[in-house]
């Protein structure tokens, strides 16, 4: 970690409360960690749009397990990619309905192009990638 620097941020007052009600809705103790919250998210996210370097994120899936051949067609697309894909939890929700959760990890364009061909499968309902970093490149 680099040295601590200080510096002033000028806000509109109203601006100002809603992010110190934010802040402590989530629990940070002060508006420096809020912020530097911010910012790493701001920095993973960046990183995820230039797609380079490693990556990892969760994907979250939704579906009706008796569509056509879509668990087929799901199981095709993991064992394609079965280099990015950390592991998996597979959840009934109901009769019908499953929920899937994906951890994915490597380079960041392979695991974004995984998660966008799992998310368009025809049948899915609802799916969420996540992303995240390594780490190696945050403070």
């Amino acid at each position: 970690m680099g040295a601590l620097t200080r510096f002033g941020v000028s806000l509109d007052e109203d601006l100002l409360q809603q992010f110190d009600a934010m802040s402590a809705s989530k629990g940070y103790t002060n508006r420096s960690e809020a912020l530097r919250a911010l910012i790493r998210n701001a920095l993973v996210a960046q990183a995820w749009e230039k797609a380079e370097g490693q990556g990892a994120g969760t994907l979250t899936l939704v579906y009706d397990h008796h569509k056509s051949d879509l668990a087929q067609r799901l199981i095709d697309l993991q064992h394609e990619s079965h280099d990015s894909i950390v592991a998996t939890l597979h959840v009934h929700l109901d009769h019908h309905n499953c929920l899937e959760v994906l951890v994915l990890k490597g380079e960041a364009a392979a695991v974004r192009d995984l998660a966008n061909r799992l998310v368009s499968c025809r049948g899915i309902k609802h799916g969420t990638f996540t992303l995240t970093t390594t780490g190696q490149d945050l403070v």
